[in-house]
């Protein structure tokens, strides 16, 4: 390699592409120089048309080595313009003494997709290669032989919709990350409240009782003692309603794993619909079913390749319900370390786990625990149920 690379540089073309690692990355960068073995093979079947294409295309391929590491590892700051367009000008140069050498302008307009805007991205092709069709007519070489009329348009708009499609999948993953900060903050702005209605009324109240007790404690003892005895009847009661309330902070939300599920399996091409009846659900039994969503969620995005998924938690009968179903190739269950960890975490809320996966139909996990006291569902339709879903999930982001 004509220069070092910096593992700071492989680092961030490595998050920008999704590599796995800093050897995918160097791999990569490797494999794309393959297409420049045109440029080197051109002038052997041109049956001697380019006689003096050697030292020009040698030394210009020397530097487009150089221009090319330094495009594939810019700086994030870096405009991409002071590297393609001096592998632009190769080609320009280069030319005359081998026709080949318009392999130089397809990569720059692979490098020249990824400028500023997608606008200039495309203005910036468009003029390169109407200067080279220029210089290929004043030429006079044979049309039928300009393979960048074809393929460096071609080549661009692949690195184009590349552009596009990581834009969106990390606006996604931020719309991902959004949901589950809002939801969060919903959680903890609801915990507040209830905190401070909670505490104002009872330190109110143990106020008032120790100013009386320290009234009667002369004049009275055992009423005194009684008052003194409420003080701590209501201080203990209180302090079990505060562990109550901020163990809720920690608590997993049913509503938000579902609007995560839509966001992550939407993103991956599967219509994923939701049903979510209105229930007041326990903490720790929410969480439980919350963590369920989520393991079953992840293993239809990895593993299922299905099309559609359907999530459903309601009461049937005198049980609580949980569905998830999927439409993908099914088949044996091997049970790993999620599956095996979902069993355990709902067996410490008295709920059954069963699981039925048929080769070419699909997965259905269905959950089922005794309905809760107090959990009965209220009345409404399911537009109201899907709306609700959407409200609570979202929050703020409804009203945008």
């Amino acid at each position: 390699m004509l220069f070092r690379i910096s593992p700071q540089a492989e680092n961030r073309v490595m998050i920008r592409a999704g590599f796995a690692s800093t050897t995918d990355v160097r791999t990569y960068a490797l494999l794309n120089l393959i297409w420049s073995s045109f440029i080197l093979s051109t002038p052997y079947f041109s049956n001697g048309s380019f006689p003096h294409w050697f030292w020009p295309t040698i030394l210009s391929f020397a530097a487009f080595l150089w221009f090319y590491f330094r495009a594939f590892f810019r700086e994030e700051f870096d405009d991409i313009l002071r590297y393609a367009l001096p592998i632009a000008l190769l080609g320009f140069i280069v030319t005359p003494f081998n026709a080949g050498a318009q392999g130089y302008l397809i990569y720059a307009c692979a490098f020249l997709a990824f400028s500023q805007t997608i606008r200039i991205a495309i203005q910036r092709m468009a003029v390169v290669l109407v200067l080279y069709v220029l210089e290929w007519w004043w030429l006079g070489f044979p049309w039928i032989s300009n393979c960048v009329l074809i393929i460096g348009p071609v080549v661009g708009a692949m690195n184009l919709i590349y552009r596009r499609n990581q834009q969106r999948n990390a606006e996604l993953k931020l719309s991902h990350d959004e949901v589950r900060r809002l939801a969060a903050l919903a959680e903890r702005e609801r915990i507040g409240r209830d905190l401070h209605d909670l505490l104002g009324h009872t330190l109110s109240l143990i106020t008032l009782k120790s100013e009386l007790a320290n009234k009667l404690f002369e004049r009275d003892p055992a009423a005194a003692r009684r008052e003194v005895a409420d003080v701590e009847r209501v201080a203990r009661d209180a302090l079990a309603q505060v562990r109550r309330a901020v163990t809720g902070i920690r608590a997993a939300g049913v509503a938000a794993e579902l609007a995560s599920a839509r966001l992550l399996l939407e993103s991956n091409g599967v219509r994923l619909t939701c049903e979510l009846a209105d229930l007041a659900l326990p903490t720790e039994i929410e969480t439980a079913l919350a963590m369920t969503v989520r393991e079953a969620v992840t293993n239809i995005q990895r593993h299922a390749q299905a099309a559609s998924a359907r999530i459903a938690l309601g009461a049937e009968d005198t049980q609580l319900v949980l569905r998830i179903e999927d439409n993908g190739r099914g088949g044996a269950i091997v049970p790993g370390n999620g599956l095996t960890g979902m069993r355990e975490r709902l067996a410490g809320i008295g709920a059954e786990l069963r699981v039925d996966s048929e080769r070419g139909r699909g997965t259905r996990l269905c959950v089922s625990l005794p309905l809760p006291p107090g959990a009965a569902p209220a009345r409404q339709d399911s537009s109201a149920v899907h709306l609700s879903l959407e409200a609570r999930a979202m929050g703020p982001k409804l009203t945008h």
